[in-house]
């Protein structure tokens, strides 16, 4: 099943995506959170809803994040391809690292959240280096703590895509902590469904970035250094995660920082993100007033 928000006579409304329409769900339903809460209970009432729900034609300009209320920051995995971590040796500026032999961690702030097609905050005065990232994001959606490898995927309500744009001079501005360069508002893309992991084969999940046009990442999620369920074991061992945490699972290579010469988003630039049976991320890089005080 694939579910979305969109803006819907001026208000949030939960939509199931069927057949080039979106079923309403009832109002109860303005953030998908409470859906991924709900477990299979509540994936029931949607079921129930769709036989009498009203349907309007699918419409990608009305499309918000599907998720907008999060317990906590949003969770990220570094260097979870080998090839996105060895194109980046020798472009650290002074913070090289031998190649991990554990999951690399670090988080986001939850106002980076932007929908599947609004515009990516720009601003040169706050950094130079506006860098983009394809990934798989899953949502978890049962509680638990140092959850075994085989029990992972019962901890996985679903998937969609993420851009996890970077400012890769902020990144190496502050000791080495991504969380400043990876957190400045309305940066990171998601959606533009949330699909149920029924529907997904996670370990061939084609990833793929466009910029203008141009495809400059194409990987498959098999190529993972570490796939899902290892993630989830690590994260968890001795931290509970709970329903609606959302995991962004690394980018592969072929980021703008690795390029030779390198390329770095700039305003006006047209950024899409696709993954197989996820849809796609399609955003512009727009100029907005970040440096300001608010």
């Amino acid at each position: 099943m694939k579910l979305a928000r969109i803006r819907h006579q001026g208000r949030p409304r939960a939509v199931v995506v069927e057949d080039g329409t979106y079923a309403l769900l009832p109002e109860a339903f303005t953030d998908l959170s409470a859906v991924v809460a709900g477990g299979e209970d509540a994936l029931t009432e949607v079921g129930r809803a769709l036989r009498t729900a009203e349907r309007v034609p699918a419409d990608d300009s009305v499309l918000l994040a599907p998720l907008s209320r999060f317990n906590r920051d949003i969770l990220c995995t570094g260097w979870n391809y080998l090839d996105h971590f060895y194109e980046g040796v020798g472009l650290r500026e002074g913070q090289e690292v031998e190649l991990p032999k554990r999951p690399t961690f670090f988080t986001k702030g939850p106002d980076t959240v932007i929908g599947p097609r609004d515009p990516i905050a720009y601003d040169p005065e706050v950094s130079t280096k506006w860098d983009y990232e394809a990934e798989l994001a899953l949502v978890i959606g049962k509680a638990g703590r140092s959850v075994p490898e085989s029990r992972a995927f019962d901890h996985v309500w679903g998937y969609m895509l993420a851009n996890d744009v970077s400012l890769r001079d902020l990144q190496r501005a502050h000791g080495g902590q991504w969380l400043k360069g990876k957190s400045i508002d309305r940066t990171l893309p998601i959606g533009p469904w949330l699909v149920t992991a029924d529907e997904v084969d996670v370990t061939a999940v084609r990833l793929r970035c466009e910029v203008n046009g141009e495809v400059l990442q194409d990987a498959s999620t098999g190529q993972m250094a570490f796939p899902v369920p290892r993630l989830i074991a690590e994260l968890s061992f001795g931290m509970t995660i709970r329903p609606g945490d959302v995991l962004l699972t690394g980018t592969p290579s072929g980021v703008g920082n690795a390029r030779d010469p390198q390329r770095f988003l700039r305003e006006g630039d047209e950024v899409v993100v696709s993954g197989t049976g996820l849809g796609e991320l399609r955003n512009v890089v727009s100029r907005v007033d970040l440096h300001s005080p608010c």
